[in-house]
């Protein structure tokens, strides 16, 4: 297995580790109910470095990631962040990411640059990707074994953080960044993202530099308002949020249409890959949909649990489903058939022998109820 620069920390934490896309990773360090509560109540600090991080550079960098991205890139300005998705040639995702429009200092004259940020599971095939689709005047270069990358996520955010860093925190808003100095290190991109819904921050710097940032955090604060968090509480989060998780609820086999991405299908851009396709699929309708549920059953959905209707005829599939800490009860994500897909349709997932009710919900979880 792989290490982020963090690896002994969250070792000599006494964090339960596990192989995570090829790395090893913290799941936890007390429990996934008390670290996902501190993140929703308090702060949480997350080691992420495991992701994968790729500089596009050149004249023609915005032509190559319009071609390979669904999201219009070309709304970006310096400083902005997109979440977007590359479709495949057959309508499916390669993967879901992040595209950040860089500044140009390090530029030559008509250039731009813009990092990309993937799923740690999907570099290499990422990168290769992207290679096979570069024939534009545009280097790739890959920095994400150079790259660590924190996400401090909760309401006490930015008054943690802010006492470390000249940057005014409160100015950047959110799916922006701005890069300054973050406990004494010059050039540190401070990102107002996350994936919890929390609200909060990521933040990328060279791995030495996130493991000074990581120990400056935590010596700090105290774990009452601090705590370092593992990455069953980031799913948990993530998916009282109705974020997708690639490999779970996206893959290549899904479109981001009916995985309700639309709002990140940019069907109106001039051209990109499976366009035509998703334009198609679109006009016509699908024949299934990701939505979420909810159940009053003591036992969670859990991925590739059968979903059926009410004659007992499988109607679908779980892509994901947890215990959620915030709201008391089990809540899912799954496909279904598209007439099952309306919010309030009763639907059954099977567990064992066990066919547990459960009612179709709309996303996020956390905003219907809070």
């Amino acid at each position: 297995m792989k290490n982020t620069p963090l690896t002994q920390h969250h070792i000599d934490l006494g964090g339960k580790m596990t192989d995570f896309a090829g790395y090893q990773m913290p799941i936890q360090y007390t429990s996934v109910s008390e670290e996902h509560r501190m993140v929703r109540e308090k702060a949480g600090l997350f080691d992420v470095s495991h992701m994968g991080e790729f500089i596009i550079k050149g004249k023609q960098a915005l032509d190559l990631i319009q071609w390979v991205t669904s999201n219009d890139a070309s709304t970006l300005k310096i400083g902005d962040a997109q979440y977007s998705c590359m479709p495949n040639e057959t309508g499916g995702i390669v993967d879901d990411l992040l595209v950040y429009r860089l500044d140009e200092d390090q530029c030559s004259e008509g250039e731009q640059a813009f990092m990309l940020v993937v799923n740690a599971s999907n570099i290499d095939k990422d990168l290769a990707w992207i290679n096979r689709h570069n024939t534009f005047d545009v280097s790739l270069i890959n920095i994400s074994d150079q790259t660590g990358l924190l996400a401090l996520q909760g309401p006490l955010a930015t008054s943690l953080l802010q006492p470390l860093t000249d940057l005014d925190l409160p100015a950047i808003d959110y799916y922006s960044f701005r890069k300054g100095t973050v406990a004494g290190f010059p050039n540190v991109l401070v990102s107002a993202t996350g994936y919890t819904g929390a609200g909060g921050f990521e933040i990328y710097a060279e791995n030495a530099v996130i493991v000074s940032i990581w120990e400056t955090l935590l010596a700090k604060y105290d774990r009452s308002d601090l705590a370092p968090c593992g990455l069953g509480a980031r799913d948990t989060l993530r998916l009282e949020m109705g974020y997708c998780l690639y490999g779970n609820d996206i893959n290549d086999k899904t479109s981001p249409l009916e995985a309700g991405l639309g709002w990140i299908t940019k069907l109106s851009k001039e051209n990109f890959i499976s366009k035509t396709i998703l334009s198609q699929q679109k006009e016509e309708g699908f024949v299934r949909k990701l939505v979420g549920f909810t159940t009053e059953d003591r036992r969670a959905p859990r991925h590739d649990y059968i979903i059926e209707n009410n004659e007992e005829e499988e109607i679908g599939v779980v892509t994901s489903g947890t215990h959620s800490p915030t709201l008391g009860y089990p809540i899912g994500m799954g496909y279904v058939a598209k007439p099952y897909s309306k919010s309030g349709t009763k639907i059954y997932f099977v567990a064992g022998k066990k066919k547990i009710e459960a009612t179709v919900s709309k996303l996020p979880f956390l905003k219907n109820e809070l």
